[in-house]
């Protein structure tokens, strides 16, 4: 799930080398996923009104679904 993220992440920003996804394990068996990007490319990952951000939430969660898990995006 991780490499999901950072391989999205790498396509839509303009400096693919500022992407950086951190993985922790939080309470009750949930995964949480830190994205950080450079500051001029965060407005690209969120995109407007959230959509860019959303449509990455809802494959991240049909992805861990699949595997069993639970897990929450967090864009620092």
């Amino acid at each position: 799930m991780k490499e999901l993220i950072e391989y999205i992440a790498k396509s839509i920003v303009t400096t693919p080398e500022g992407v950086k996804v951190t993985e922790e394990a939080g309470e009750r068996g949930l995964v949480v996923l830190r994205l950080e990007v450079a500051p001029e490319d965060k407005g690209r990952v969120i995109g407007r009104q959230g959509r860019v951000a959303e449509a990455m939430r809802t494959l991240l969660r049909v992805a861990a679904t699949k595997e069993g898990t639970r897990v929450r995006l967090e864009i620092m």
